[in-house]
Formats: structure tokens, C-alpha cells, sequence
């Protein structure tokens, strides 16, 4: 029985679930298409996705589906078990192991995803969806719905195919009816006209206008009549029967073959990892500021492609796409996810030849919508003005993940990401010109709470870099905790290159536990007092560069 809480977010997850049910339709379709797998298995695999998955998950907007980043593996896995059934049975396999990866707690590894690459990915996901859409808006439907790589299945590219469609192949009454069906969602946008069409979602609106229009078109004979291959295509069931035999079973006599068995584990590996980088990316952009515990979402997602395998549906995973459809429609709780897997599952069983006179290019209106939403220039400007230590990691993940795929992008930009904090870390943020200093001043080098292995680099350049015949005060009284290769290289510079230099060092504030030998300088609980310190400031004139080390701050 519904809840008060989940009747008084209807009104927002209805129309939402609506649209992701439109988006999903084509994608579905698509992947199952591009995947060399029957067309049913990925209607199949996005009802569990919604009504399995929605109902176990603890995440408030996330979708679950066939995801285009499983592609190629499915394909290639079909060919090599050799059957579609033999490959029901590793998909089975693959849920297991995720559902044992949720109850060991491995879903902690999201907290390790830097925001930068989170938002390079969505990013990178908009563009992709806006090259890949434009074709299908204007007609030109050889990419099949849902394939998101750059490089092409019959030799080609995302580009070569841009060039194509524009040269050659643009469609009058499907260019028509992208232009009928954008104008009516950015109008459906504008906050007059959506407080009055609420609950009715703009998508709707779009989609049934598109089907009236080319309906029009072919009832008067038109050359803009869009025809049968550029419509959504649903296989079609004589009768009950006939539709519940297009569900399939694993072929478990193939338990023992340990080809199944490597094509589980990278569905699980591939699948787990891309459902932790979407439900981080979801996270951050939802209005509400909730959190989806990723040990209950990789339960969930094992449970889900369970059930997809046993019944004869792709492996299925938290989607991107999907999901930021479901925001970007206002859906508030995992309910608008749920209702899209029922609506998919009645019109399928109902009504297929009504979704059948469904254009591609109106879909394609609602992913165009979705994936400027997705890459805005904005964001760009956000993340510029954050920095370039945010700014660099971010803007090679949208590029690697544009040009190769999600998680080889994802990958690249989280590599970015560390070398960044090396760099950073490792940078010497003062350059200590001899000629500023003189004979007797006093420099004091304060270390924060936390210095890591990574800021090695940093204070090893900063201690050699200090004046001949100078005094330094080195504190860490505020320090918890020091790292073993930071204080071999404090006790190298105390024993070996202060005395070489004639530098005085004075220590304040370090632990019993370093075992720093007090034989061989000065050592301090608190700093003298009348002690004049020099300040690290350029003689005027002079430029000084900024520290920009969090660890290591020198005054």
C-alpha cells in the first residue's frame, strides 16, 4: 500500500517516470540490437531494471537498465559461449557475484571518485548523447539506439557519420519533426506553461504530436512520411502465449565451463563498477542532497541481473542516461523508476503496434534535450573558475570519454586526477633566493595536521633550498601525524646538509615516537621567545610565488 510520503511525491514521479520510460523504450531496443542479442531481452532487462532493481535500491533517482557501456562485452560473450542461453547463465553468475561484492562491503570504493571526474563524465556523456542524436533527429538511423561509441561497429565514426547525415542523408519529415517536437519541450520548459501542463509531461506532449504529424504525413501521401525502419520497432506477440515465449532460460548445463565463469566476472566487474559512477554522479547533482549507500545498490544491482538472467534479459546496471532524465523530469523518489518498468511491461504486453508509429526522431528531441542539460556551458565555466587542479582532470575525462568509453574515460581522468595531487604535492611552493636573506635570520617551516608521503617531494626542495649560515625553526605542534619517509628526510637534512650549510635547526613540537636522535640539534618544546622571524616575503621589487601546499606552510 502507498505511503503518504510516496502519494505526496506522485505528482512529480509520474510525469517523470513517463519521459524515462520514453528514453528508455529506444535504448532498450537499441543496446539489445547493437548487442547481437534478441530485441526482447533488452525490454526485458529494462522492466527488471526498473521494478526489480527500483524496488531493492536505496538510491531516490537512479534508473537501472541495459547500458550501452556493456555492449561490445555482450556482443563478444555471445560469440564465444556460442548461444544466447549459455550467456543467460553467466549473466545469472555475474548477479551472484555482485550480490556477494554488496554483502562484503566492496561498494566503498565510490568514495574514491573525485568530483572532477564524476562531472567530466556526465559531461562527456551529454556530448556523446548530442553527436550520437543528431543523426537519428534528422533522419539517418544506420547507428543503432544506444550505441555510445565513438568508433563505430561497421568501421566508421561518430564524426564520419555526423558528415554523412548532414551531406546526404537528411530526411525532410524527420527533421520536421525534431524542430515540431524541441519547440514544444523548450516550451513545455518555460515555468508559465509547465505549471500548466503539469502533471503532463512535455516529453509526452512531443512524442504524441510526432506520431500525429507523420500520421498525417502518410495518410496524404507525403514524401516526409517517415517510414517503418525509422519508427520504434517492438517485436510484436500473436497472443499471450506468443509473448511469454519470447522469455528465455539459462542453459545451466553449462555450469561447468569456465568460459561462463570469466564472462561473469567481467559482467560483475564492468557492471559494479559502472553502477557505483553513476549513483556518485546522481548523488551530486540531486536537488535533495541525498546519499545511495553503494553496498545496497550493489546488492540490489546483483539481485536485479539475477533475476534479467533467469528470465532471459541482457545484464542490466544504474544508467546515466536514464537517470538524469528521471532529475531533469523532477522525479523525487525511486518510485518514478519503478512505475517506468511497469509502463514498459504493459505496453509491450498491450499495446506494441501503438509504440510502433513512435518516430526515432522525436525520441531523439527528449535525449537531445537530456544531453544539453547534461553538458551545458556553464558547467565548463563552473569548473574553470574552480581551478586548474579541478579544471585539467575534468576536461580529459570529457575527451576520454567522448573519443573511447565510460570507464576507459573515467579511468584516464582519474589517473589526471592523481597525477594532479602529485604535482601538487610534490611542487616547490617557495624557491628560496640566497641573496634575500642574511646572516642570522631566523625561518620557521610550520608542517599541518596530516603530512602524507605525497608532500615528500615538496619539503625535500623547500630544506634544500634554504639559505647557507641561517637558522630554522621546523614546528610541528600541531601535527598528528608524519609519515616515515618525511622524517628520514627531516633527519637526513639535521644530520648531514644543515651542518654542511652551517644551518642552526631548531625542532618544535615532534613526538617521542619519531625517534628523531637529539644529539644532533636543537631541540625545542615551544619556540624561543625575542626570537625575531623572517618573514618569506620578496625585498621590494621582487615577486614571490604562492604557496599553494596545503602541508607545508612557510613563514
Amino acid at each position: 500500500m502507498l505511503n503518504t510520503k510516496t502519494m505526496a511525491n506522485l505528482k512529480y514521479d509520474l510525469p517523470a517516470s513517463i519521459v524515462v520510460f520514453l528514453i528508455a523504450l529506444p535504448l532498450c531496443l537499441g543496446i539489445a540490437l547493437a548487442s547481437g542479442a534478441p530485441l526482447f531481452a533488452g525490454m526485458i532487462a529494462g522492466i527488471v531494471g526498473g521494478v526489480v532493481i527500483g524496488w531493492l535500491s536505496n538510491s531516490h533517482t537512479s534508473v537501472s537498465g541495459p547500458a550501452a557501456g556493456l555492449t561490445a562485452v555482450v556482443l563478444v560473450a555471445i560469440q564465444q559461449l556460442g548461444s544466447f542461453p549459455v550467456f543467460l547463465l553467466a549473466v545469472v553468475l555475474a548477479g551472484i557475484f555482485q550480490l556477494v561484492l554488496g554483502l562484503v562491503r566492496a561498494g566503498s570504493i565510490a568514495n574514491f571518485f573525485p568530483t572532477s571526474v564524476i562531472k567530466g563524465m556526465l559531461t562527456g556523456i551529454g556530448i556523446i548523447i548530442i553527436l550520437k542524436q543528431i543523426p537519428h533527429a534528422l533522419g539517418y538511423d544506420k547507428d543503432a539506439e544506444g550505441d555510445m561509441a565513438f568508433f563505430e561497429a561497421g568501421g566508421g565514426n561518430t564524426f564520419a557519420t555526423l558528415w554523412e547525415t548532414i551531406t546526404a542523408y537528411i530526411h525532410p519529415g524527420a527533421t520536421f519533426v525534431t524542430l515540431i517536437a524541441l519547440a514544444i519541450l523548450i516550451v513545455a520548459e518555460m515555468p508559465g506553461i509547465k505549471k500548466r501542463i503539469s502533471p503532463v509531461p512535455g516529453a509526452l506532449i512531443a512524442v504524441a504530436v510526432s506520431v500525429l504529424v507523420n500520421e498525417l504525413f502518410k495518410s496524404a501521401g507525403s514524401s516526409w512520411a517517415i517510414l517503418p525502419e525509422h519508427l520504434v520497432r517492438i517485436p510484436v506477440a500473436e497472443n499471450l502465449s506468443g509473448f511469454f515465449g519470447q522469455f528465455m532460460l539459462p542453459d545451466f548445463s553449462q555450469w561447468n565451463n569456465p568460459a561462463v565463469y570469466q564472462v561473469a566476472l567481467t559482467i560483475c566487474a564492468v557492471a559494479s563498477i559502472e553502477t557505483l559512477l553513476c549513483i556518485e554522479a546522481i548523488d551530486k547533482v540531486d536537488p535533495l542532497k541525498r546519499t545511495t549507500n553503494p553496498n545496497t545498490e550493489l546488492r540490489a544491482q546483483g539481485i536485479g541481473n539475477l533475476v534479467s538472467g533467469l528470465i532471459g534479459g541482457l545484464p542490466v546496471t544504474s544508467v546515466v542516461v536514464r537517470s538524469s532524465a528521471n532529475l531533469n523530469a523532477g522525479g523525487r523518489t525511486k518510485t518514478s523508476a519503478i512505475l517506468h518498468g511497469v509502463f514498459l511491461f504493459i505496453c509491450v504486453l498491450a499495446i506494441p503496434k501503438v509504440l510502433n508509429l513512435i518516430p526515432l526522431a522525436a525520441l531523439a528531441a527528449v535525449l537531445l534535450q537530456v544531453g544539453y542539460k547534461l553538458a551545458k556551458i556553464s558547467i565548463f565555466k563552473d569548473v574553470w573558475a574552480s581551478g586548474k587542479y579541478q579544471w585539467w582532470p575534468f576536461i580529459v575525462t570529457v575527451v576520454a570519454v567522448v573519443f573511447t568509453d565510460l570507464l576507459t574515460g573515467v579511468a584516464i581522468g582519474m589517473c589526471i586526477s592523481i597525477f594532479s595531487i602529485l604535482r601538487s604535492n610534490m611542487k616547490n611552493a617557495y624557491f628560496f633566493h640566497e641573496e634575500e636573506y642574511h646572516k642570522g635570520d631566523l625561518i620557521r617551516i610550520k608542517l599541518s595536521q596530516e603530512v602524507s608521503f605525497l608532500n615528500k617531494g615538496s619539503i625535500k626542495m623547500t630544506l634544500d633550498h634554504l639559505p647557507a649560515n641561517s637558522e630554522v625553526i621546523i614546528d610541528a605542534s600541531d601535527t598528528a601525524y608524519i609519515d616515515y619517509d618525511v622524517l628520514e628526510t627531516i633527519k637526513e637534512f639535521v644530520a648531514i646538509k644543515a651542518p654542511s650549510k652551517d644551518i642552526k635547526v631548531v625542532l618544535n613540537g615532534f613526538r617521542d615516537r619519531y625517534e628523531i636522535g637529539v644529539a644532533d640539534f636543537v631541540h625545542c618544546e615551544s619556540l624561543p621567545e625575542g626570537d625575531p622571524l623572517k618573514q618569506i616575503a620578496p625585498e621590494k621589487g621582487r615577486s614571490k610565488k604562492k604557496n599553494k601546499n596545503p602541508e607545508l606552510e612557510t613563514t
